[in-house]
């Protein structure tokens, strides 16, 4: 299976346990990153094209490293003025490993699941409430 992932301006695309650098991302080595924009899903035949990105769909990689790329030289020069200027520039990149490709969200993270749980104990206190004031207006 193969996904085209749209981040940091550009897209990409990725297949399981594929390394690419990207523009940089918030995180630190060794955490996991979902990137949502994914434009497109296939395996063979099947494809599915998002309007613009495919519904529920989720590509979920692992930082490896945070670095800069090569350096790119600036250089302006207008002749015969003596005017010359030279600036230089490194693009900060992360590096990651795509570990899922998730076609629909059903394997969501587990924290989400996690939140869901202690959602349903406020959802109990809402249903105590109105059953007290019932019993006030009595």
């Amino acid at each position: 299976m193969f996904a085209v992932v749209k981040t940091g301006g550009k897209q990409y695309k990725v297949a399981p346990n594929d390394v690419i650098k990207v523009e940089k991302l918030a995180g630190e080595a060794g955490s996991s990153v979902d990137l949502a924009d994914v434009l497109m899903l296939g395996e063979g035949d099947d494809l599915k094209v998002g309007a613009p990105t495919v519904e529920g769909a989720v590509v979920r990689a692992e930082v490896l490293e945070q670095t800069k790329g090569d350096k790119v030289v600036v250089f302006k020069k207008k002749r015969r003025q003596g005017y010359r200027r030279t600036r230089g520039h490194r693009q900060e990149l992360t590096v990651l490993r795509v570990t899922d490709i998730l076609a629909d969200g059903s394997k969501k993270a587990a924290p989400k699941k996690a939140a869901a749980k202690k959602a349903a104990p406020k959802a109990k206190a809402e249903d105590a409430a109105p059953a007290a004031e019932a019993e006030t207006k009595e």
